[in-house]
């Protein structure tokens, strides 16, 4: 098998467009779930007086990471079904590794300040 035969990768047309309605229905029904989550997280909010604003923040960063990291895997996924090649999909997959680790060192990073001032904040007396 020649070099030119075995790095070829296609995908069929239909497969590919099936793949592709795949991703954008999961990418849609994504932003449904968010904004559920987003409205039931408000609502809990406005009925407990005693939420601290330390746990709104701790929840409104893990909802905007999560949105994040699952509409990076949708984009990813979308530019896999537009590789041409195997050599392609190897370095848009080695890409979306790298990025996906810096994004998730740098959220890890943050998601520790905001918990750590809501645990400060929470530890304060009333006034």
């Amino acid at each position: 098998m020649s070099d030119e035969v075995r790095d070829r990768f296609e995908i069929p047309k239909e497969m590919r467009s099936m793949a592709e309605a795949s991703v954008e229905q999961a990418r849609k029904a994504f932003e449904k779930f968010v904004s559920a989550a987003q409205a039931t997280a408000g609502t809990i909010e406005e009925r407990n007086a005693t939420v601290r604003a330390g746990a709104r923040d701790v929840s409104s960063k893990a909802i905007a990471y999560a949105e994040t990291n699952v509409q990076a895997s949708l984009d990813h996924a979308q530019s896999l079904l537009k590789a041409k090649d195997l050599p392609e999909v190897m370095r848009l997959h080695g890409e979306y590794v790298q990025a996906q680790m810096r994004a998730l060192a740098e959220q890890a990073s943050e998601m520790g300040q905001v918990v750590g001032k809501a645990a400060m904040d929470a530890a304060k007396p009333e006034a």
